[in-house]
């Protein structure tokens, strides 16, 4: 879905609003928070923080890695 917002001032920063039916669609409400990262193709808006995601990538990596220890652990 392409759709056209305006960028306004906001005190010193710039915002746009997203239509209604777009935030209702994500689930989003007042007070959220947005991850805005660049990309070759432009910007991408996300609920999920990008450092989080590639932390849990290695934890993944290092559980699959120490399965067995971590089961002992478990126990």
């Amino acid at each position: 879905m392409v759709r056209q917002v305006t960028v306004r001032q906001v005190g010193g920063s710039l915002g746009a609003t997203l239509p209604k039916e777009i935030a209702d669609r994500l689930r989003l409400a007042a007070g959220d928070r947005l991850f805005v990262t660049e990309t070759e193709r432009g910007i991408l808006l996300s609920p999920f923080d990008p450092e989080v995601e590639k932390q849990l990538a290695v934890a993944g990596k290092l559980a699959k890695k120490h399965r067995h220890a971590l089961r002992e652990l478990a126990r």
